[in-house]
């Protein structure tokens, strides 16, 4: 249609290698796989017009390998084991979709059961936990408290299932108890929605599907002018029980479509420069609420005051509701990395295995594109670095097939990321010794095994023998750091020798606004990033004379160094009688920052410093009070790394 003719003949090899593994005369193969992948980077660079006289050739290469395929497997090729199909197209659909499907299940446990130490109720957990879920219990079976058996189960359970789980899953849940009860399972709605209008079965027809009553029965019942749950009651029927199980299916299911329906009907794209817009909108609103709120509570009027309470919470909830309009899936960052796996590991001669957790942990998208390469040479490193070659592996027990594992997961105000590898871990000594050999630190320096591991991010630091494509000049680790930092997080390195190396990075959910700590130094003000504090406490001049004028606090049982904010950032004038000590925990270890006063919490809108002041050390941005006073951002981070890096130096 556009004369993309090259293009067509090009995907019409292609098309025909997968038409033959769809008929199941081909089994996928990694040499179709690879094949599959550089035909994919083939196209793209003939749709950018950027291919070459070379590209040309490596088209006309892989046409070749492809022919060859199936060349090789036309007069012997077999079908697929039935094994392999056992699945129907439609199990094999909703597998690949992740699509749910809504069960019946009718758990009805032998009346002895109890007596060989079967827990039902950890049974039932264990099966809410695989979606979600109703359950009713049936009593009806229960005798007259003159004839029950102590040890009996006289109770059965009705449960309305969703889940992305197959029915074989569901079954495993009963596996060891299948001989002990009458278990039936039923497939009653997939999570298609349906736009035909149909509302779900009536009663008396769930009623019937569960056996619980015969059509002739339900007839009868229908020739009266009532409810039909309340009919079958009254002619005993049906226990109410049953009905009450019935009516919850009969509601869940109608939930659950119009819950579908909403959520396709409420989509809407919106571009990304319109959403950065709205975003910076409701920061001059939160701004603005600040400065009315302070305004406000001078006049003393407690009707402005109720306004004023009033546009405080509006504004508060129209900024959560934004900031969730940006937030994205890290999914899609981690499906990426899969394809730079399985190519370096190939390079390198190496067999590895990547897998995911937490795909759905969401970030502001801004921060989701910023960590994308850091990500990428934490990865690269863990292959090249971490992971041993198969032979290697096998010498010392371990599987030839590595493993990467990467994982997001919510913690407080952050999402953590970690990168872990299951290959031969960094060697301290070796770390420790190149450290010594560029003068970071003295060899007679005690230090712990962090302060060890946090050498790697120094700028120029390589442990690599030799200079490879991917390692040995020591450009990466420090980049790697300041990006992270730079998204106000922190990263850390744990590690085992011959076990693997976990690489954890803590990342605030938006970088727009965040929730802070107002302290004053002399006439200035500055924000502390509050889900580093932890607490607060005086310091007078008494404790300053008990450590002898060392910077140290103690706190509860616990020593804990400080510094004063008031010397690092160079202002002058006296300092109070009683200072305040903000307890910051950061990159695992406590450490105190002295100021004048603590103010308050404060709703912290970030705005960048200018290009003179870009810079400057320990600053990461400014905000403007409700007075209009600009107060400064602490770099807490950086400031603690100068202080550690000093304290390595001179140690």
């Amino acid at each position: 249609m556009f004369g993309f003719d090259d293009i067509s003949s090009f995907t019409h090899e292609i098309e025909s290698v997968y038409d033959k593994v769809r008929e199941g005369k081909l089994k996928v193969t990694k040499e179709i796989i690879n094949l599959t992948l550089s035909a994919r980077d083939q196209i793209k660079a003939m749709l950018n017009k950027t291919a070459s006289e070379d590209d040309a050739q490596k088209k006309n290469d892989i046409i070749a390998s492809l022919n060859n395929i199936t060349s090789k497997h036309k007069s012997d090729t077999k079908k697929i084991e039935k094994e392999d199909r056992a699945f129907s197209q439609e199990n094999i659909q909703r597998d690949i979709s992740g699509e749910n499907m809504t069960y019946r299940i009718r758990f009805k446990p032998h009346k002895d059961i109890i007596s060989t130490g079967t827990n039902l109720i950890m049974l039932l957990d264990e099966l809410s936990s695989f979606g979600e879920c109703k359950i009713v219990a049936q009593v009806d079976e229960i005798p007259p408290i003159e004839d029950i058996n102590p040890e009996y189960c006289y109770t059965y359970w009705d449960i309305i299932l969703t889940t992305n789980r197959d029915i074989n899953a569901i079954k495993d849940v009963f596996i060891f108890v299948e001989d002990m009860c009458e278990l039936d399972i039923t497939t009653i709605e997939s999570a298609a929605v349906k736009d035909d209008g149909e509302d779900y079965k009536r009663v008396g027809e769930i009623l019937i599907e569960r056996g619980d009553i015969k059509r002739e029965d339900l007839d009868t019942a229908l020739t009266e002018k009532k409810y039909i749950g309340e009919i079958l009651v009254e002619k005993g029927l049906v226990p109410p029980d049953k009905i009450e199980s019935a009516l919850m299916e009969q509601q869940y299911i109608r939930e659950k479509r119009q819950r579908q329906k909403e959520d396709v009907q409420s989509s809407i794209k919106v571009a990304a420069d319109k959403l950065d817009k709205l975003v910076n909108l409701v920061g001059e609103l939160v701004t603005v609420q600040a400065r009315l709120t302070q305004t406000v509570s001078g006049f003393n009027v407690p009707e402005l005051e109720l306004i004023a309470e009033e546009v405080e919470r509006l504004t508060v909830e129209m900024r959560d509701n934004t900031l969730n309009m940006r937030m994205l899936p890290i999914g899609t960052t981690f499906g990426r990395f899969k394809r730079l796996v399985r190519d370096l590991s190939n390079e390198l001669g190496k067999d590895i295995e990547m897998t995911t957790e937490g795909a759905d942990t969401e970030l502001d998208k801004t921060v989701i594109e910023r960590i994308n390469d850091p990500l990428i040479h934490l990865i690269r490193n863990a292959i090249d670095h971490g992971i041993e070659p198969p032979n290697i592996r096998e010498l010392v027990g371990k599987p030839r097939k590595g493993k990467i594992h990467l994982s997001a997961v919510h913690s407080g105000g952050n999402v953590v990321i970690r990168i872990q590898d299951d290959g031969k871990g960094i060697d301290k000594e070796k770390v420790l010794k190149k450290a010594i050999e560029k003068g970071l630190i003295n060899s007679n320096a005690d230090i712990s095994e962090k302060e060890v591991f946090n050498f790697i991010f120094h700028p120029g630091f390589s442990t690599a023998e030799e200079v490879t494509s991917l390692s040995g000049r020591g450009v990466g680790m420090d980049v790697v750091k300041k990006a992270v930092e730079g998204l106000r997080g922190s990263i850390d390195i744990t590690s085992i020798v011959d076990k693997g190396t976990t690489v954890s990075i803590s990342l605030p959910l938006t970088l727009a606004i965040v929730e802070g700590l107002l302290v004053s130094i002399g006439e200035s003000y500055f924000i502390i990033p509050l889900s580093l504090v932890q607490e607060c406490i005086e310091l007078t001049k008494d404790d300053v004379k008990k450590t002898h004028g060392r910077n140290i606090a103690y706190v509860r049982g616990e020593f804990i160094p400080y510094v004063r904010l008031r010397n690092e950032f160079k202002i002058g004038g006296h300092r109070p009688e009683i200072e305040q000590i903000v307890v910051i925990s950061a990159n695992g270890q406590r450490i105190g920052f002295v100021v004048d006063a603590v103010i308050g919490e404060h709703q912290t809108v970030i705005k960048n410093l200018g290009r003179l002041y870009k810079d400057v050390e320990g600053i990461s941005g400014a905000t403007i009070l409700g007075n209009g006073t600009v107060a400064l951002i602490i770099d807490v981070l950086k400031i603690i790394n100068n202080i550690e890096l000093a304290d390595a130096v001179f140690n």
